[in-house]
């Protein structure tokens, strides 16, 4: 400061076209050692880096639902268990020869699904299966890729804020995380069991588990994608206001619940027990509803009692958004708002049709597969609706 105050001075008693030279001189010099300077500045989180990455994460998000589908058509074909080890990078390559094939499938043959269920399989059969899981697992490590590799990137471009980084860091953990409950849902089973006829079928516990992990990752990559591309409305903060986010909250909350329950129903094949509706077996209530012994076992192990906690959780979702849609009917909300809630209640009752549907017609593969997939879009709209109704940030 004192070297410039001293410059101006010593310019007031020099010419004009010195007074110019110097200042010009001066400038030069300023921009050269700006330019020279061996440290980058650093991208700052803004509205347009946060577009960026709420898109990424809708892009990731829109992959979770295709592995989820996936995973749904991939147990509707009972294709689960074709492959019976696990590697990382060796299992990305299929069999290519006829001797690679042979190979796969006679250690498919050690297995008790082949044992009891497909002992008259043939080898193109076995490929069918095969293709359907590697497709899966494949499918999976896409996922993996499209959360990792972006992170990287993004992370040392400076996109993310701090709070973004331990929630991006958490999905990517989340996702390392399923692809190893994935095989340990597999691994139950390849598992012989002694003195057992049953069907051989993996966990519905372990399914349940890896079905809502993904609907998890689904729901947080979904929620931060939106936030960060939909901006909050300014709403005047009421007690009708505060009453809708409440019952919208509950009401996502028993969607997501609704879904998982659907895992159990697949685990179990409890859509094949009862093919009637509304009534089960021409009663309200079938006679073996609580048949297993301790009662907490029939929610969790009992077919019956799975299908019918199903149907109570799907027609509850039911009046609940319904109820939902009735109750927004009498307020003043955003358009965006309104489309969302509106929507949510579209898709809850073809949702129903759909599950309905599939039961009476006991359970084709192309129209179970669209009831599963009808229970992510119907917890998409959930979601969305609840990005609509956040408070305006402080």
């Amino acid at each position: 400061i004192i070297l410039y105050s001293q410059m101006f001075f010593k310019c007031q008693t020099l010419s004009p076209q010195v007074r110019q030279w110097l200042v010009k001189r001066n400038q030069s010099t300023i921009t050269v050692e700006a330019g020279t300077s061996s440290t980058p500045a650093a991208t700052v989180p803004s509205a347009a880096t946060n577009r960026i990455v709420g898109r990424w994460l809708l892009g990731c998000s829109g992959l979770v639902v295709g592995a989820v589908v996936l995973g749904g058509v991939t147990r509707l074909t009972e294709s689960g268990l074709s492959m019976v080890d696990w590697h990382l990078v060796r299992e990305m390559k299929p069999p290519q020869t006829q001797e690679e094939w042979e190979a796969e499938f006679f250690k498919y043959k050690q297995f008790p699904e082949f044992k009891i269920l497909n002992h008259e399989m043939t080898l193109p059969e076995f490929k069918f299966i095969f293709y359907m899981e590697w497709g899966h697992r494949m499918w999976g490590r896409l996922v993996g890729l499209a959360y990792i590799l972006p992170t990287i990137y993004f992370w040392r471009k400076g996109y993310f804020t701090r709070s973004v980084k331990g929630k991006v860091l958490g999905l990517c953990g989340f996702v390392f995380f399923q692809g190893l409950l994935g095989w340990y849902m597999v691994k139950s089973g390849l598992e012989e069991k002694q003195d057992s006829y049953d069907v051989p079928r993996v966990s519905q516990y372990r399914l349940s588990a890896h079905l809502g992990s993904a609907l998890l990752l689904y729901t947080a990559s979904l929620w931060m994608g939106l936030t960060m591309l939909l901006p909050a409305h300014k709403m005047v903060e009421s007690k009708r206001l505060m009453q809708l986010r409440r019952f919208a909250k509950g009401t996502g909350g028993l969607v997501f619940l609704t879904a998982l329950s659907g895992a159990f129903v697949a685990g179990l094949d409890a859509g094949l027990v009862y093919n009637s509706f509304p009534k089960m077996a021409d009663k309200w209530i079938p006679d073996d509803l609580l048949a297993f012994s301790p009662t907490l076992r029939n929610f969790f192990e009992n077919p019956t009692t799975v299908q019918f906690d199903h149907r109570i959780l799907g027609i509850s979702s039911l009046a609940a958004i319904t109820g939902l849609y009735l109750f927004s009917r009498r307020m003043v909300l955003p358009r965006r708002a309104k489309i969302a809630i509106s929507l949510l209640a579209t898709m809850a009752y073809t949702q129903v049709a759909l599950g309905i549907s599939t039961l009476l017609l006991y359970v084709p593969t192309p129209l179970a597969a669209t009831h599963q997939s009808g229970s992510v879009a119907l917890l998409t709209f959930a979601i969305w609706v609840l990005a609509e109704l956040r408070r305006m940030p402080k």
